[in-house]
């Protein structure tokens, strides 16, 4: 088949491109023609709180990447759609996460499948954003109308997903595959040594981009009910805030953890990954609200052990006691579940469990999963 996907790509950064890239790569890998069609402006820069958009790694090696698509300009759409609808790939994936995208995607798609045969797939991470806008409502209605079939990430989405669909188009669940792509694992000591750390301490891990509903707050709350218990913890936030630092500064120091807590408030490269990732015992993801997260597939692949909070789609993937944490999304949940890990010496276990588990995440169930939606006649 010919396939073109629709999305963030190199020369942008971050787990989404990082998903398109490998999808690509397994789409490849599998036979098929492909291409991968990303932004010339994904973002405003208003729109963006980070520090760059952009990765200052290499594109990624046996991709086909074109920046074609405008995200804020109409007659970039329109033209987009003309050369979709002429060149009439078989498939055409749009990678969506939130209604910024909705009406680039959706006219894009209107008009490409006039042609009678290229068939209009989302991929859903998220249907309604963790901080939901007006826009959700004014767009999404019109991107979901304009798309033949969707393959979301978790179940939940998957509801969410049919809240919209007013026709019954087909739909499904793949979970999110491991990405397997960051390098070899590091032990412990090595990792230790590159970061600076002492290895004779335990870690938790809080990875990726600091938001408020990724609950950093409820973590540092917990960590401070449980620091006199297990005196030689230390908690890794590694990640570029996208809200305030100074609030959750003061949360450290009036908790006492000055001492105990290393701030790395900054994008990690993808070769560091296996650094942080080796150093931590413990992942820990205390989200307030989710659907998934890449970043519990990046710890499957360095074989880590994850406590996640019961929501969105985190407990379909987390198995509750055998490979780590699905907990209440409260404090003293957290806490409990830290106490349990450490006090019970349960990492080799979750470990071991783990590595069993992993082996049903792989890129080929989800290349399968495209290929075997039925779409109405």
């Amino acid at each position: 088949m010919k396939i073109v996907i629709l999305g963030t790509a190199w020369p942008y950064r971050g787990g989404l491109a990082a998903f398109n890239e490998r999808l690509a790569k397994q789409f490849v890998a599998e036979g098929h023609e492909v291409e991968v069609w990303t932004f010339t402006l994904q973002y405003p820069s208003f729109l963006f709180p980070g520090k760059t958009q952009f990765s200052q790694e290499a594109a990624p090696a046996g991709l086909n990447i074109r920046r074609v698509i405008h995200s804020c300009n109409p007659l970039n759409w329109l033209r987009i759609g003309r050369r979709l609808k002429k060149e009439a790939p078989d498939m055409v994936i749009s990678c969506y996460w939130m209604a910024f995208f909705a009406p680039c995607y959706g006219l894009i798609q209107k008009i490409a499948k006039k042609n009678g045969k290229t068939r209009c797939i989302a991929l859903v991470h998220n249907m309604i954003p963790h901080e939901p806008s007006i826009l959700d409502k004014l767009f999404a209605p019109f991107y979901v109308k304009q798309t033949d079939g969707f393959v979301a990430l978790s179940d939940s989405v998957v509801k969410d997903i049919a809240k919209l669909d007013k026709e019954n188009k087909p739909k499904t669940f793949s979970p999110h595959p491991v990405y397997d792509h960051y390098g070899d694992k590091m032990s412990k000591v090595d990792a230790c040594a590159a970061l600076g750390l002492d290895a004779k301490k335990r870690y938790i891990l809080f990875f990726g981009l600091v938001r408020a509903y990724k609950g950093l707050d409820w973590l540092l709350e917990a960590f401070g009910e449980v620091k006199d218990k297990l005196k030689d913890l230390q908690l890794i936030i590694a990640g570029e805030f996208y809200e305030d630092e100074d609030k959750y500064r003061a949360q450290i120091e009036a908790s006492g953890l000055k001492e105990r807590v290393i701030v790395k408030n900054e994008f990690v490269a993808d070769a560091d990954l296996c650094k942080y990732f080796g150093a931590a015992d413990l992942i820990v993801q205390p989200y307030k609200s989710a659907t998934q997260s890449g970043v519990t597939q990046v710890a499957f692949h360095f074989e880590k052990p994850c406590l996640v909070t019961n929501v969105g789609g985190l407990g379909e993937i987390i198995h509750d006691g055998k490979m780590g944490y699905a907990c209440e999304p409260k404090v003293e949940a957290i806490a409990e579940s830290l106490r349990d890990f450490y006090q019970n010496n349960r990492q080799e276990a979750f470990t071991e469990y783990l590595r069993e588990e992993k082996k049903k995440y792989e890129w080929s169930k989800m290349s399968n999963t495209f290929y075997s939606l039925e779409f109405k006649v």
